[in-house]
């Protein structure tokens, strides 16, 4: 029993720091390294964003096409099979 009174004594003489400070700590430093990484960026020109946005929308009606026709003959074969079994 003496060993509990002891580590309940140790307990209440470390002085407590407040949570705020910790907190406040915590911000202070994860925004110094948002900084930091903010710095790091290289931002496109703008002659490369009209690029890759052409880029992308070329790949997106491609793609669009693509799953059109695939559409058209899918749903053509589904009529084809439907008549087939209803004659």
């Amino acid at each position: 029993m003496a060993e509990k009174e002891k580590k309940v004594a140790q307990t209440e003489d470390k002085p407590q720091k407040p949570v705020k400070e910790k907190k406040k700590g915590r911000i202070k430093e994860a925004w110094r390294g948002f900084k930091s990484e903010t710095k790091k960026i290289v931002w496109p020109s703008w002659k490369q964003v009209l690029k890759n946005t052409g880029v992308v929308l070329v790949v997106v009606i491609i793609c669009a096409i693509i799953i059109g026709i695939l559409d058209y003959a899918f749903s053509g074969g589904i009529q084809a099979l439907a008549e087939l079994f209803n004659s």
